[in-house]
């Protein structure tokens, strides 16, 4: 008892008090310092939610301590590191509406490849941030050779049990819940401002793995396949003889079109919704063109492309799946069933064609999967490449899809899915000219202005690939679509929608998921289009005006559309055009739950 009195008086105990203070106060300094760079203020947290994201900076602090046995340079670490990830979620914010996610650390290779058109300029926030970092690794330099600051065994041991029992509390309770700290799907920018970021992002996690939905079994996803199948074989015998739907109600060629999809970068109308007067039309062509012109519904905002065009290609939809999440590069790990494949199988050759990083979204990886035959990058551009605000732009884009129908094999049918880069934020270019500005407020929003200019530079380029068509022989098939809005000046995206976020009904919500869709094809079809429909029923849209039989799962799409027409991950719409959140409980239910039983089968299913 002597010896352990005296290990515990005088030096040794005030060393241990403050191994235990820095153990609690070096995380919550962190949390303050990391929401600080992000935009809050200390007074705006409850003691609640600093102590939940603290258990979540305390595991990264105390097992670095336990590691390093150095209290200081431990220290240093944890702030810098809290300041840069403050500071990198502000800007990934600005850049695209979402903050940095768990998946996100996937498609690092993606974010390098445009990271070089964006401008980062440091906010007053940040330059103070950066000011007490240095004083901070200025004591901690001056303090290094501090023998007393130095953890022995005990303190490592001690540091390693807290760095444990806060492992044990984030991940292996409900703590984070009860603090108040956890994600949220539909607004993760706000959860991160309010909730701390360190609880929302690890409140993420969960949601890195697909949950086998409530009542799935293989047998009863036949089930519903089946049905779906008998459903559309009706009366006359035919997959294509779905009763009422208005897209097969045009004539279907004699002879299978080439197919050319177009999915182009950040393409929105802003106009449609009627509340802004530009100095010129951005879509002056496209509103005059002949053919089927209509909006979908995505499930991105800002940002993910490769979400939309897995909606498009695949008719699964975003809502079933981790929000945020990259399904190329999480779930497309094996042959999977596609558009291509579909047209693969009706004897097209399929290419798909991008002019940005072979490897971006990891779709040189996610192509052959679903089926496509050859992917081209940028580099592999057979035509001149001309740039717009530092992208590959429309206009060379479009030449390359020319190259491609001219240089087929004799006979060969070809599906092409072309994803366009022009319009990807950010949109600061200083040297790239706006001539497409709002009246009254022109230099107003300089960001928006030149995304509108790209839009319409967009326009012009789509005009001379259908005046190159029209003068074909061969039945031609063309549609394009926006991925997602983009991600522009608030206050010009408040203007345009008539309305600011916070007070927007679920209609208006999901009008900024809505982007353009045309259809045109040099035989003179005439589709009706629904009025309402959303990027995973698209595709299946298309293929139906091709006279493409699909498989079961293109019935089933058919079937489930008639009831909801549009389906994202952010909501849905019914048959008469009413919004409604998935957070609802309604008589739609059963039927969007049917979906994802089919969808979890045809993705997971044999696996």
């Amino acid at each position: 008892m002597e010896r352990i009195r005296k290990i515990w008086s005088g030096k040794a105990a005030g060393k241990a008090l403050a191994v235990l203070l820095a153990l609690f106060l070096v995380p919550v300094s962190a949390f303050y310092l990391m929401q600080f760079v992000y935009g809050g203020w200390p007074w705006e947290y409850s003691l609640p939610v600093v102590l939940g994201n603290s258990l979540c900076v305390g595991i990264f602090y105390c097992l670095l301590v336990a590691l390093s046995g150095r209290m200081v340079f431990s220290a240093a670490a944890v702030e810098i590191t809290a300041a840069l990830w403050g500071a990198a979620n502000y800007f990934v914010v600005q850049f695209r509406g979402n903050p940095v996610l768990p998946w996100d650390f996937t498609a690092l290779g993606t974010a390098a490849a445009v990271s070089g058109t964006y401008r980062i300029v440091p906010t007053r926030r940040m330059m103070l941030a950066a000011a007490c970092l240095i004083l901070l690794c200025t004591a901690a330099a001056v303090l290094r050779k501090k023998r007393w600051l130095r953890v022995r065994l005990l303190g490592r041991a001690a540091a390693l049990a807290c760095g444990l029992v806060c492992l044990h509390l984030v991940f292996r309770t409900d703590t984070l819940k009860e603090f108040g700290v956890s994600a949220d799907v539909w607004d993760q920018a706000g959860a991160y401002r309010e909730r701390g970021m360190a609880g929302a992002f690890v409140s993420n996690l969960k949601y890195l793995n697909v949950e086998i939905p409530e009542g799935y079994s293989p047998e009863r996803a036949d089930e519903l396949l089946m049905a779906a199948q008998a459903a559309a074989e009706g009366e006359e015998g035919t997959r294509l003889a779905a009763v009422g739907d208005p897209a097969l109600e045009a004539e279907i060629p004699a002879e299978k079109p080439h197919i050319i999809a177009i999915m182009n970068e950040s393409w929105a109308d802003f106009e449609e919704f009627g509340n802004l007067s530009l100095t010129e039309s951005p879509m002056e062509y496209i509103n005059s063109l002949d053919g089927a012109k209509g909006h979908a519904y995505t499930s991105v905002f800002g940002a993910g492309t490769s979400a939309s065009e897995f909606e498009f290609l695949t008719g699964n939809t975003m809502a079933f799946l981790p929000p945020g999440s990259i399904p190329y590069q999480q779930y497309i790990l094996q042959p999977s069933p596609s558009m291509a494949s579909v047209l693969k199988e009706n004897g097209y050759t399929c290419l798909a064609f991008h002019p940005g990083e072979m490897s971006s979204w990891q779709r040189n990886q996610a192509y052959p999967l679903l089926g496509f035959d050859q992917f081209k990058c940028g580099d592999d551009m057979d035509v001149e490449a001309a740039e717009s605000h530092g992208y590959v732009n429309d206009q060379s884009d479009f030449n390359q899809v020319i190259w491609e129908f001219e240089n087929r094999e004799p006979g060969e049918k070809l599906f092409l899915f072309n994803v366009t880069i022009q319009s990807h934020g950010s949109y600061t270019d200083p040297d790239y000219p706006a001539r497409v500005q709002l009246e009254g407020k022109e230099g107003a929003y300089p960001m928006a202005e030149q995304y509108l200019t790209l839009v319409q530079e967009t326009d012009q380029a789509f005009e001379k690939l259908i005046r190159y068509f029209e003068e074909q022989e061969e039945p031609v098939l063309i549609v394009m679509f926006g991925d997602h809005q983009p991600s522009v000046e608030q206050e010009f995206l408040d203007l345009a929608y008539g309305v600011e976020q916070k007070d927007m009904t679920m209609e208006e919500y999901m009008g900024k998921f809505r982007v353009p869709f045309v259809i045109w094809s040099n035989y003179g079809l005439e589709p009706k289009i629904p009025e309402i429909t959303s990027l995973n029923f698209l595709g299946q849209y298309v293929l139906d005006l091709a006279g493409i039989e699909s498989d079961t799962y293109g019935d089933f799409l058919r079937e489930f559309r008639n009831e909801i027409p549009a389906l994202t991950f952010s909501g849905y719409f019914d048959s008469e055009g009413e919004a409604h959140s998935h957070l609802e409980t309604n008589a739609f239910n059963e039927k969007i739950e049917e979906y994802q039983i089919v969808q979890y089968h045809r993705m997971f299913g044999r696996e």
